[in-house]
């Protein structure tokens, strides 16, 4: 039984909404002058929206603020954002760049803490205290997952396997070898995880926690991992400009929401076409500012992803931090099919809740001359119809997708994200 604190810094993981708010304050003012002086790009932006750092106040003038966007990034393109002489940068981490020029995000040796240090909160608060083994999965390369798992890991004390991405097999004798205690992973993934378990008869009685992220994680889907594998799983946040994985924060024992590191970020939630504001509760499109980052800080970075403020009161594990729900899905992820919008995540949740359905499935847009159709494959167990699926499906969604039923293992699987929604233009 350990004896050490359920916090990786009590002092700022504790300190109260008064604390953080005179915090946010005082480095909002300063984020502004820094990079109003270290970056013209972003001096520009800052004049062009009137901005001027002096008589800037904190937080009631955040809304005054430009809005940078994925486009910011990828036009500024490899490091026109950077607010660091290129020989203080001491790491690069970039997106996939699958949708046209990738995203780059540059780190200082106190970036490089700065993620260490909100990575190594989320291994505390999941319940990863020094010498427990982390298998880390993602993998390690331009991608940031695997490496910031890695550097909150070292921070955190913990016994790393630093396994990467791909063969399953080996990853399930690893774990069963060393006693690994936290499986860090791809949503996705997790699933594959277990079922190469059962393949090899394999199990694992000292995996008790999962750190996932990359993906949307879904409640139904949190319930099936945490079944699957008999763990208690956890959904980690953070993205490439926010600084990688876990830079944002992760939910708690509680599972109330996902803790945001507000000595670190200020967070809004806003209408996603007006921008305006949202009250407490209500599902928006999540803006992040940066405050302690060194090579590429961002303004109200236009994330694209939909949740709300859960709670801004002291949670039942102690902690201080804003809670925001999971994410429910992105603004550019929205398909509309015969007048009926809708995310792949509802989609997701609602196959879950059919008994006999399995976590991997196929959402197909088919494109014929201009209209648009769509058909949900997904894996089952025997007795389960495209007729039942179809059904839920209508009364969840609105909509009667065609589809198949194939038995489980038979849909293609993939080692990192998984590709759930798939076009196809037929003639």
């Amino acid at each position: 039984m350990t004896t050490c604190s359920p916090y990786f810094d009590p002092a700022a993981e504790t300190m109260s909404q008064d604390e953080i708010r005179d915090l946010q304050n005082r480095k909002l003012k300063e984020l502004v002058a820094y990079i109003y002086e270290k970056n013209a790009i972003m001096r520009g932006l800052l004049d062009e929206a009137g901005v001027v750092p002096g008589d800037f106040r904190g937080i009631e003038d955040v809304p005054k603020l430009p809005i940078i966007t994925k486009e910011t990034f990828r036009t500024t393109y490899p490091l026109g954002l950077c607010c660091r002489p290129k020989e203080e940068l001491r790491e690069m981490h970039m997106s996939s760049g699958s949708t046209g020029t990738p995203v780059v995000m540059a780190y200082t040796q106190n970036d490089l803490r700065q993620w260490a240090d909100c990575m190594a909160r989320c291994y505390r608060m999941a319940g990863g205290y020094p010498s427990d083994v982390v298998q880390i999965t993602p993998s390690f390369g331009l991608f940031n997952g695997g490496f910031g798992m890695y550097h909150g890991a070292r921070l955190a004390d913990l016994f790393v396997i630093p396994t990467g991405s791909g063969n399953t097999e080996r990853q399930v004798k690893l774990a069963r070898d060393f006693k690994t205690k936290i499986i860090t992973a791809v949503v996705s993934y997790s699933i594959r995880i277990a079922e190469v378990m059962n393949r090899l008869g394999i199990e694992l009685p000292d995996l008790k926690i999962g750190i996932f992220g990359a993906e949307s994680l879904t409640r139904p889907m949190t319930k099936r991992i945490s079944s699957e594998l008999n763990i208690e799983a956890f959904n980690i946040y953070g993205m490439t400009e926010t600084g990688g994985v876990g830079t944002l924060g992760c939910d708690c024992g509680d599972h109330s929401g996902i803790h945001v590191w507000e000595d670190q970020y200020y967070l809004e939630v806003v209408d996603p076409v007006t921008k305006e504001p949202l009250p407490d509760g209500e599902l928006g499109e999540l803006l992040v500012t940066s405050l302690t980052r060194e090579a590429i800080p961002v303004l109200r970075y236009k994330t694209g992803d939909l949740t709300r403020i859960v709670s801004r009161e002291k949670c039942a594990c102690g902690r201080t931090h804003i809670k925001i729900d999971n994410i429910a899905g992105r603004t550019d992820d929205m398909l509309i099919i015969k007048g009926v919008n809708f995310f792949p995540a509802q989609v997701e949740q609602a196959l879950l809740e059919i008994p006999g359905v399995h976590p991997h499935y196929q959402i197909v847009i088919e494109e014929t001359g201009g209209v648009k159709d769509i058909r949900v494959n997904v894996e089952a167990e025997e007795g389960v119809t495209g007729y039942t699926v179809a059904k839920h499906l209508k009364e969840r969604l609105g909509f009667s997708p065609k589809g198949d039923v194939f038995k489980p293992g038979t849909l293609p699987r993939q080692e990192g994200k998984a590709v759930r929604v798939v076009f196809k233009k037929n003639d």
